[in-house]
Order: C-alpha cells, then structure tokens, then sequence
C-alpha cells in the first residue's frame, strides 16, 4: 500500500523537506465543509453490519449508496459530545460502497488517526458524521460522493460516483495545547516568546552560540502521557524559526490548526528528538543544518546552511 488510505481524506500538506516541514505528503482534495445535524438510526445504514469485538468487520451490499450523510450510532459513548473545531482521535474500518470490500482498517494495523473538525481540513461527511456524536461511541457514516470525492480518488479506487461507508470509534478528544510542569530552558537556547498564551518566536540570548553543532531537546513543559515511539504519527501544534534569531518559516499556531505527521516523514532532527518525549510537553528543538535541510535549504525562508529552531505541543501519539 503505497499510502494510508485514511491520510488521503485529509487536506493535501507538503512533503518534509518543504518549507512546511512536518506535515506528511498527502493526497486528498480541498472541501469547504458544511456543518450539519447528525442522521437517524432509521437511514439507510440498517442495511450495514457490523461485527462487534475488538476488530469489527463491515459488511456492506454491492452498489450501496446515499444521496446525504447518514450517521447511525451503533453503539453510544458516555463522553462529551464533539463540535466544530475539535480534534478527535478515531479507529476506523472504512468499505467502498459500490465494491462493498473494504479498502482500510485501523482496528488491524492498530494505528488510530487523529482529525480535525474543522472546515478546509477534512471531507464534508466526517464533519457532518461525526460532530454532536460522544467521545467512546461507535458510529457508522455513509457519505455520498459530494460529500466525499466528487472527482473520485484514484490511488484508493473510489470513483466519482462511490459512496463512501465508514465505521468510526470514537476514541478521545485530543487536548489543544500542552500541559504540565514548566520547565525553564538553558541559558544559551533562544528564548521562547508567548503571544496569547501560544509560542510566537524565538530571541536570541546573549548566551545563545551562532551556530548549532549537535541536534537537542528541551522539555518547557512536562506533559504526563506516554513516551513516543520512533515511528508513530503525532498530532502537534508547531512553531519553525531560522536559528538563532531569524525569520518564522511555518507555524501551526498561526494556522489555527494542529497537524498530523509520521515519524517516518519528518526531518532527522524530528526522527532523532521526539522519541522518548511524553505526549502532554512542549519541546524546544535546536536542529543543526544537517539534521535539517542541508545545503540546499528549503523555499524562500530556509537558506543552504541555516539552523533551525522548533517549538512542538505534543498532543497525541499512535
């Protein structure tokens, strides 16, 4: 499977070594999402089984289809309910509606996805399946090609006439900020300047060296989750500055939205650094060239040689 079928639902991002760094190289198509009410148990969706146990199965006739989002709540959670603009952690068995086979399964390759609520961000029928349903449900939504893939979605064999059906667990909310002990950093790192609360920039010290030999972290707020593991996607909220004083090249505080990454399709400095941080901290992260984008640099901000400075939220690992 040349990419996670999920990941192709998502908004497209840029590929690591552009100036957006972080977000993986996706392929999925720009909605303008519309909100709406939540379906009935008595839709379409009656005709959909569902296996119960750990890793359900979705058993969808051939040729089924749907003119509207439909949601059916399989079974209900006693969690808050979710709204626009939330961040929701999901497993998800997802099946093509015309086929009636299943294209993706996260229950199997145990590797949950987070998403976010939010218009330009995801497809229309997630925003309209899942907002109002609560944290630990179990939610089937069938969602029509508007909805979905108007021009269909060749690398997953959807169609532009495919109706798409999807089992949803509803695992958590993700926190929107980290949480925890503050820590202070080490003289010679920049300093970290808040705005609103949320990292805006780094200033340089009078401590602070002109160049960075060695590639390090610094934990300015101790979250309490579990270690990250090499490997895993995160969603984080981020900020990226040319050391040690230089220009903001990507901030996903500025974009109002937290992003979703593998471990896999970062920068090495990402890949060497995060591991064995807890979810729940702020790391600071000073990244010399080589563990970044070298000599060549990165679009107009990111020079050949530049050292780079990173504020990272870790929100969530799987």
């Amino acid at each position: 499977m040349l990419l996670s079928p999920m990941k192709a639902f998502l908004v497209p991002g840029l590929a690591a070594r552009s100036s957006r760094p972080l977000q993986i190289a996706l392929v999925g198509v720009v909605s303008a999402l519309v909100l709406s009410a939540c379906g009935s148990d008595s839709s379409g969706l009656g005709s959909v089984k569902v296996s119960s146990g750990k890793t359900p199965t979705v058993t969808v006739a051939k040729d089924y289809t749907t003119t509207a989002t439909e949601t059916k709540v399989v079974a209900e959670g006693s969690g808050e309910k979710l709204e626009t603009d939330d961040v929701v952690k999901l497993n998800y068995v997802a099946v093509n509606g015309r086929t009636g086979k299943q294209f993706d399964n996260s229950f199997k390759t145990g590797s949950p996805i987070s998403i976010t609520l939010k218009e330009g961000s995801i497809l229309d029928g997630f925003v309209k399946g899942l907002t109002g349903q609560k944290i630990g449900s179990r939610v089937l939504v069938a969602i029509p090609p508007k909805d979905g893939f108007p021009d269909g979605q060749e690398q997953l064999g959807v169609k532009k006439t495919d109706t798409l059906v999807f089992l949803f667990d509803i695992v958590a909310k993700v926190p929107s900020e980290a949480s925890g002990q503050a820590k202070k950093l080490p003289a010679d790192v920049p300093e970290l300047v808040l705005k609103d609360g949320k990292p805006s920039a780094f200033k340089k010290t009078s401590s602070s060296p002109k160049m960075v030999k060695k590639a390090s972290s610094h934990v300015v707020i101790q979250g309490t989750g579990p270690a990250v593991k090499a490997g895993q996607t995160l969603n984080v909220q981020y900020l990226g500055q040319v050391y040690p004083g230089g220009s903001t090249f990507d901030s996903s505080w500025d974009r109002g939205q937290s992003a979703s990454l593998s471990l896999d399709s970062v920068i090495e400095c990402w890949k060497t650094q995060l591991p064995g941080q807890k979810v729940g901290s702020r790391v600071v992260l000073e990244c010399p060239s080589a563990t970044a984008y070298g000599k060549q640099g990165s679009g107009e901000k990111i020079k050949g040689g530049d050292d780079l400075l990173f504020a990272i939220d870790i929100l969530d690992a799987s």
